[in-house]
């Protein structure tokens, strides 16, 4: 997050003990670290529940895409017309055959 090397912090401990001074500084690091401690938590706490939100909406997502769907119990359930097999059930049954687009006729067509 932020690049502080070594010499930085040596930096920032010199200009705090002058500061605060040599009595204080033990007590305000103590009470520094805790703020820092609770803010991290606190930073946790919101990235999960932020992904178990996102983990949920997920998973209604996926709940309404299969509730769409036909299920399958129906699909195996559901016994084949006689003469069909399953597959052909599967597929819709054409009620009328259509004459070819350069308009002639097949040779099972009646004249």
């Amino acid at each position: 997050m932020f690049d502080v090397g070594f010499f930085e912090l040596v930096l920032i401990g010199l200009v705090a003990l002058i500061v605060i001074g040599p009595e204080r500084l033990p007590r305000v690091a103590r009470a520094a670290g805790l703020w820092i401690g609770r803010a991290r938590r606190t930073f946790t706490a919101v990235k999960d529940e932020i992904d178990r939100e996102l983990r949920a909406e997920e998973l209604k997502e996926i709940l309404r895409k299969q509730a769409d769907s036909e299920s399958l119990e129906r699909i195996i359930e559901s016994p084949p017309k006689p003469g069909r097999t399953r597959a052909e059930a599967s597929e819709p049954k054409p009620t009328e055959r259509s004459a070819p687009p350069d308009g002639t006729a097949h040779r099972s067509d009646p004249p």
